[in-house]
């Protein structure tokens, strides 16, 4: 599935399966995520050191071995977002959004004229430096088409409000923040919790209702293949420092008990 764009990818309900990306952009990143088998990857800005620089860097990585990226944008604000499109995120992740206003509000930063009021530059990474002698307004709506809004549901606000948001054109995958909603609700970490179970409902119901992709990090593939039943399509399964750790700290333990 690879490569399938990420436009593509979520109008599929098929499982789409990558990991997260917030400590090692190195040169040969995605080509290991490719022959790991990853669909896509979610290159963190939020959590991570990552500048603009080395995002764009990153998704050259990535698109060499064939692997989707989807970016998260650090903020809601116009400059971090517009800069990480024009770098050439395919997919464009925005943390805690609540309304349907701020997503519309959040494509307005990604999408071009007519779609949106991002400030124009052709012929840059997001459009591989094209020559092409297509209308400007062709390759503006080449760009809009290829981008894919992630609008990421993290917060109580985002849950109650999540229908409309759904409801909004340009929208293409309702993205879950599980720590951060259940933060938000005032039960951090309890995700058996009645009002966290009610706002996972009130999300899946309005990703089935209007026909939207539903993604979440995962942290198992027990829990990831028990989200795909329940409508989960992304699954971003743990993260290079999370893997890292647990497979190295496996290894050192075989270790200490064998080496006596």
């Amino acid at each position: 599935m690879a490569s399938i764009g990420l436009k593509d990818m979520s109008k599929s309900r098929k499982a789409k399966l990558g990991t997260f990306i917030v400590e090692f952009a190195t040169p040969g990143i995605g080509h290991i995520a490719h022959n790991a088998g990853c669909d896509f990857v979610l290159l963190d800005m939020e959590h991570s050191a990552f500048s603009h620089e080395t995002v764009k860097s990153a998704i050259r990585y990535f698109e060499a071995a064939g692997v989707r990226v989807i970016v998260r944008s650090p903020s809601r604000d116009y400059t971090m977002i517009a800069r990480a499109c024009d770098a050439g995120a395919e997919g464009v992740m925005v943390p805690m959004v609540g309304t349907a206003e701020e997503a519309r509000m959040m494509l307005d930063h990604m999408k071009y004229f007519p779609q949106g009021k991002r400030g124009v530059a052709l012929s840059i990474a997001h459009d591989n430096y094209s020559n092409s002698t297509a209308s400007v307004a062709d390759r503006m709506q080449a760009a809009n088409d290829r981008l894919t809004f992630f609008c990421q549901i993290e917060t109580a606000e985002g849950a109650e409000n999540v229908d409309a948001i759904a409801a909004v054109e340009g929208v293409d995958c309702l993205w879950v923040g599980h720590f951060d909603l259940s933060t938000s609700l005032g039960i951090p970490g309890q995700f058996e919790h009645p009002k966290y179970i009610a706002a996972m409902d009130r999300i899946i119901a309005a990703a089935k209702k209007h026909n939207k992709a539903l993604g979440r990090l995962v942290p198992s593939t027990d829990l990831g293949i028990a989200l795909f039943k329940d409508g989960f399509d992304f699954c971003c399964y743990s993260g290079d420092v999370w893997l890292l750790q647990q497979a190295l700290s496996e290894g050192i333990s075989r270790l200490k008990a064998g080496c006596v």
